[in-house]
């Protein structure tokens, strides 16, 4: 009996020996199988920003993302390729990547320049392609001269550093990519950067300072580097309305359908006959409207408000208002174009760059079309010349010298009869009496001046 228990708890010894020695064996398999990704999850969205930070890039964005939450994606991969643009526009992408609730890899193609750059600092990760940049987010003019206004490279440094602070990277860093005054030493790269300079991260630098998280060849290196290249990717493209809303709501293009709105309808008005450009003039405005429509900017009351200040214009050229229609026709017209843009101050100077470009073209065209202006219905050019057929009053020179007889009395204006005519003459002062022969000495215009014979 002692000798079958005592075999007995050898036997429970020696499987609970072998039962840790599996255990054990099994950790490290367990554990790398912790490891693996899930290959099951929900997608991953692909949105391309390869072009100019501006209003079009803005509502394109705002339509993917809205796609991807309402997918529940598991992650959107913002690949990013530009030299920068506005900063009202990028201060919007911003916050619509921070805001997300599907977090954003930013992913840099190529450059990642100014607003670019701030965009990706509101990412929740950072890849780079190995010979891309990110940086150079000094504030800009549309000449591309450094903006030396105080408030505005403080307002602007303080931005980027406060998308850096996000995900926990060195705001002095990105203070330096934005003010030319800021020294900072970055002792991971060996590098300083100096005062005058404005600071630009290659790829592998990003990385090595906290900025970048690792650089991917592709989207399909970084989604396996990420740990997500099991998951279904979904590419979202601009439609071919949103490439057009693009195409027509930027800087340049808006700026250049002024000129023509203004130009052709103001032409139209004061020149009129043509047909031409008031066809033109109207397609450039609803060109405008149109591209800030189908954008997402403008409703359909900024259009009934332009178009209420093109009908008050029109309506003071044939109306009597004492200019009161053309003062709201204008006003009108200006809250239209400015309530259909994205930025009201954008838009302003869009608006005068128009006004003044359209006002030359004007000029040089009613300059040469002048004998067809409207005002030539309010200006009498018919000129009553003795050429022409037009005698002011009768010529009455030929009577000088010539002799007559009073019919009147002369006190001394009366009537005498020289030759075959009566003629109302006046004497000097002197009283003639009728039936006297009189001589004519003087005549001035229609005063015929006589003696006494």
């Amino acid at each position: 009996m002692k000798r079958a228990g005592t075999w007995m708890v050898k036997g429970w010894l020696a499987a609970f020996v072998l039962f840790v020695n599996v255990m054990f064996a099994a950790a490290p398999m367990v554990s790398a199988a912790a490891e693996q990704p899930n290959p099951v999850g929900p997608a991953v969205y692909v949105i391309r920003a390869e072009q100019t930070v501006e209003s079009g890039l803005q509502s394109y964005l705002e339509r993917a993302y809205a796609e991807a939450e309402e997918a529940q994606a598991e992650r959107i991969v913002l690949v990013l390729n530009t030299f920068g643009g506005r900063v009202d526009s990028a201060e919007a992408i911003g916050e619509l990547v921070r805001g997300s609730k599907v977090p954003t890899i930013a992913y840099v193609q190529g450059k990642a320049v100014s607003a670019g750059t701030y965009i990706a600092l509101n990412a929740k990760e950072l890849a780079m392609q190995p010979g891309s940049t990110i940086g150079a987010a000094a504030v800009v003019d549309g000449s591309g001269k450094l903006i030396d206004n105080p408030k505005t490279i403080s307002y602007w440094t303080k931005t980027m550093m406060a998308a850096a602070e996000l995900n926990g990277r060195n705001q002095n860093i990105a203070a330096a990519m934005v003010n030319t005054d800021v020294t900072v030493e970055m002792k991971e790269i060996g590098r300083t950067k100096e005062k005058g300079d404005i600071l630009t991260l290659s790829a592998p630098e990003a990385v090595k300072v906290g900025y970048a998280e690792y650089t991917a060849d592709s989207v399909e290196d970084l989604l396996k580097q990420a740990g997500l290249s099991e998951r279904t990717v979904i590419e979202v493209g601009q439609t071919a309305m949103e490439q057009i809303a693009e195409f027509l709501t930027s800087p340049v293009m808006k700026t250049l359908l002024l000129i023509i709105g203004i130009a052709g309808v103001t032409i139209e008005l004061i020149i009129p006959g043509f047909g031409l450009p008031g066809i033109i003039g109207v397609v450039g405005f609803g060109l405008y409207f149109f591209g800030h429509y189908i954008a997402g900017f403008a409703g359909m009351e900024d259009v009934v408000l332009f178009v209420l200040g093109i009908a008050l214009l029109v309506s003071e050229l044939f109306v009597p208002s004492f200019g009161i229609l053309g003062i709201l026709g204008t006003v009108s017209l200006i809250a239209g174009i400015v309530m259909a843009s994205p930025n009201a101050e954008s838009a302003l100077l869009s608006l005068f760059v128009a006004l003044v470009a359209a006002a030359v073209i004007v000029f040089f065209i009613a300059r040469r079309f002048k004998h067809r202006g409207v005002w030539n219905k309010f200006i009498l050019k018919d000129r009553m010349t003795t050429e022409e057929g037009y005698v002011s009053s009768s010529n009455k020179t030929t009577l000088l010298g010539k002799v007559g007889e009073t019919l009147t009395p002369l006190r001394p204006a009366g009537t005498a009869r020289i030759g075959d005519e009566r003629i109302d003459v006046v004497t000097n002062g002197e009283f003639i009496a009728a039936g006297t022969q009189v001589e004519v000495v003087k005549v001035e215009g229609t005063r015929v001046v006589v003696r006494q014979c």
